[in-house]
C-alpha cells in the first residue's frame, strides 16, 4: 500500500463509494434501471453483489469501473469524485486504482503469460521494464504459476489464464479489484483456488474487492453481500 493509500486508509475513506446513483436507458423507452443506488467498499473489504439476472448488477459495475459516465450521481474512488473528470483523467484511475478480473479472461493470445500481466503495468508508465517484469514474476511466483510465465497465453489451462488476468489485475497495486462472474467459466476445483486468491488479496495486502457472482456458495463467504433487485439494493 502506497503512502497516500495508507493514510486515506488510515483516515476512514472507502476504497470506493457511490451515493444516490440513478441510470436510465432511453433508447427506445425510458428505462429507469439503477435507482438511487448507495453503497461504500472499506479498506480490505471483500464484498459480492448478487441478484437476478437483469437485476442491474453489471450496469452498475460497468458505472463503478468508470466506464459509463451517462448517469446521475456521484462516485468516489479512492476519495476521488470522478464524476466530472475527464476522459484522460478517469483512465488513468482506472489504470491505477482499479483491477479488473472477468468471467472471460481477455488475454492476449500473441503474447506470453508474463507479458499478458506486465501490460497494464507497462501502459501506466510509473516504473521501469525491469521492474515491471520483476513485479510480474513475483505475483507469477505468489499465484503459483511462474513456471507458466514464457508460454503463450492460449497455451495454459483455463484456471491459469484465470490466474494470470488476477496478477494482471494487480500489476499496479490497485486499490479495489473489480470481479465479474470471474468464476463462472470454472469448475469447483478451480473456484475454490480463485476464492482462496481473493481472500489473501484482501486480508494479507489490504485490496478491496467486489465481485458480481450468480454463485450462492461463493458469496455466503465474502465480507458482505450486496443483494440487488429491479435496480435497488436490498440488503
Amino acid at each position: 500500500m502506497g503512502a497516500t493509500q495508507a493514510l486515506q486508509a488510515a483516515a476512514g475513506i472507502p476504497a470506493l463509494e457511490v451515493r444516490n446513483v440513478n441510470k436510465h436507458f432511453r433508447d427506445p423507452v425510458d428505462l429507469h434501471v439503477l435507482k438511487g443506488v448507495n453503497m461504500a467498499v472499506g479498506r480490505g473489504e471483500f464484498v459480492s453483489i448478487t441478484g437476478k439476472s437483469g437485476c442491474g448488477k453489471s450496469t452498475l459495475l460497468y458505472i463503478l469501473s468508470t466506464m459509463d459516465t451517462d448517469y446521475d450521481g456521484e462516485l468516489h474512488i479512492d476519495g476521488e469524485a470522478t464524476r466530472n473528470a475527464d476522459r484522460a483523467r478517469l483512465a488513468r484511475i482506472r489504470n491505477e486504482k482499479i483491477g479488473f478480473v472477468f468471467q472471460f479472461h481477455y488475454l492476449l493470445p500473441e503474447f506470453s503469460v508474463l507479458r499478458n500481466v506486465m501490460l497494464p503495468g507497462l501502459k501506466l508508465g510509473l516504473k521501469t521494464h525491469e521492474e515491471v517484469e520483476h513485479r510480474a514474476m513475483a505475483l507469477l511466483k505468489d499465484l503459483g504459476i511462474a513456471d507458466q510465465a514464457l508460454k503463450h497465453a492460449n497455451q495454459v489451462s483455463g484456471g491459469q489464464k484465470q490466474r494470470v488476468a488476477i496478477a494482471r489485475a494487480l500489476i499496479n497495486n490497485p486499490v479495489i479489484v473489480m470481479g465479474d462472474e470471474p468464476t463462472g467459466n470454472l469448475d469447483s476445483h478451480n473456484t475454490e483456488i480463485v476464492f482462496d486468491i481473493f481472500r489473501r488479496i484482501a486480508n494479507e495486502h489490504q485490496r478491496s474487492l467486489l465481485v458480481v457472482t450468480h454463485d450462492q456458495d461463493f458469496a455466503k463467504r465474502t465480507d458482505r453481500i450486496i443483494e440487488m433487485d429491479d435496480g435497488r439494493i436490498i440488503s
